[in-house]
C-alpha cells in the first residue's frame, strides 16, 4: 500500500478479507513489531493474543489479573503456535509496562472512549519520550482524536487513531483496521496492521491524517446501525405473520446462500436463531455506544441527509424506554379530546 500526497491509500489493504486463522507476516526481511497493548479487555486481549501468535513481541498492561490470564490462556490454547513464539509479557503497573519497551516505543490503546482514554494519555505523556507512538484503537470521537494528536505533538509524541472492527471474532478471522496518522509514522502502524488484519494485504487502510481513522469508523458504525435495524425489522415482520408459522432460523439460513442480503450480520443472526428460545431470553432493550449519535451529529453539521441511520438510532432510544413519556402523553391527549380508553400502568 502507498499513500498519495493527500494521505489517502492508493494500493491494497482497503477491503477486509475472510481468511480464517493467523497467517499474516510482517513482510519479507522485516523484524517482528514490538509494542505495548494498554487495555486487555474483550478486544484488546484478543488483539494482543493474535499479535503474539503472529510472532510480534507483545507487552501488555491491565490492572485485572483475570484479563491478563485470559490473554495467556488464548495464546497457550493455540495448538498451531510455534514453540519459538513467546508469551506476551503482561503487567499490572502501567509505568513498569512502559519501561519494559526500549525507545522508540509503540503503544496501542484499547480503552473506553472519553475520560478513561484521556486520563491514560495524560499519564503516558509524562512517561514517554520524543519519537514514541501512541495508537488509540478505541471507539473514540474523532474530534477528541484530533485534540489528542495536537496535544501529544507538542511533547514530540506521535499519535494515531485507529478504528477497529471485528469484535470477539477478530482473534481467529482478523480485524478491519482504519487508521489516521502522519505519513512519517504510517509504516510503523502498517507493520502491526499486517498481523492483525485478515491477511497482510487486506483489511487495513491508512485513511489520512490524524482523526480520519476514527471518523471512518464512526461512519462504519452508523451504517451498521442501519443494517442491523433493517434485518431486525424484517425478521419481526416474518415473526408477526402468525398464520404462516414461519421458521425464522430456516429463513435466515436460506438467505445466507445466494441472496442479495447475505452478510456477516445475517450470518450472526442465523447463528443466534438456531436456539428456538433465543428471542424469549432477551429483553427488548438495545444499548447505543455513542457512534450512532456522533454520526447523526456529523450529518446535521454537514447538512447531509442520513434518515436511515437516524431512525435506527431513534429506535434504540425507544427500546430504552425514552419514548414512554411521549407515549403516555399521546394516550392522555386521545382520552381528553375523544374519550378514548387508556391502558393503566
Amino acid at each position: 500500500m502507498t499513500i498519495n500526497k493527500t494521505g489517502a491509500a492508493t494500493g491494497p489493504g482497503s477491503n477486509a478479507g475472510t481468511t480464517a486463522g493467523i497467517t499474516s507476516t510482517p513482510g519479507v526481511g522485516a523484524a517482528p513489531p514490538r509494542l505495548l497493548m494498554v487495555g486487555l479487555g474483550k478486544m484488546g486481549g484478543r488483539m494482543a493474543a493474535r499479535l503474539a501468535l503472529a510472532g510480534a513481541e507483545v507487552v501488555g498492561f491491565d490492572p485485572s489479573a483475570e484479563a491478563r490470564e485470559a490473554v495467556l490462556a488464548l495464546v497457550r490454547a493455540d495448538t498451531g503456535a510455534a514453540p519459538s513464539r513467546r508469551l506476551p509479557t503482561l503487567h499490572d503497573d502501567l509505568a513498569a509496562a512502559v519501561a519494559a519497551l526500549p525507545a522508540p516505543r509503540t503503544l496501542w490503546l484499547m480503552l473506553p472512549a472519553g475520560d478513561p482514554t484521556a486520563e491514560t494519555l495524560a499519564r503516558l505523556r509524562e512517561m514517554l519520550s520524543r519519537g514514541d507512538l501512541i495508537i488509540d484503537g478505541g471507539n473514540a470521537n474523532y474530534h477528541d482524536s484530533e485534540s489528542h494528536g495536537r496535544e501529544l505533538a507538542r511533547a514530540g509524541i506521535h499519535y494515531a487513531d485507529c478504528g477497529v472492527s471485528g469484535g470477539v471474532w477478530g482473534l481467529a478471522n482478523g480485524y478491519c483496521l482504519m487508521y489516521g496518522a502522519e505519513a512519517a509514522v504510517a509504516p510503523r502502524i502498517e507493520a502491526i496492521a499486517r498481523l492483525l488484519a485478515p491477511t497482510p494485504d487486506t483489511g487495513w487502510l491508512h485513511c489520512g491524517p490524524v482523526g480520519s481513522g476514527h471518523y471512518t469508523k464512526m461512519i462504519h458504525n452508523g451504517i451498521e446501525y442501519g443494517m442491523m435495524q433493517a434485518l431486525a425489522e424484517g425478521f419481526a415482520l416474518l415473526d408477526g405473520k402468525d398464520d404462516y408459522s414461519l421458521d425464522l432460523a430456516a429463513i435466515a439460513e436460506l438467505w445466507r446462500h445466494g441472496s442479495v442480503v447475505r452478510s456477516w450480520l445475517l450470518d450472526l443472526t442465523a447463528g443466534a436463531l438456531t436456539d428456538p428460545a433465543a428471542l424469549s431470553k432477551v429483553a427488548p432493550f438495545v444499548s447505543d455506544s455513542g457512534e450512532g449519535r456522533w454520526t447523526i451529529d456529523e450529518a446535521v453539521r454537514q447538512g447531509t441527509p442520513a434518515p436511515v441511520i437516524a431512525m435506527a438510532l431513534m429506535s434504540r432510544f425507544d427500546s430504552q424506554g425514552k419514548a414512554d413519556p411521549a407515549n403516555k402523553l399521546l394516550s392522555l391527549m386521545r382520552n381528553a379530546f375523544g374519550g378514548h380508553a387508556m391502558k393503566k400502568s
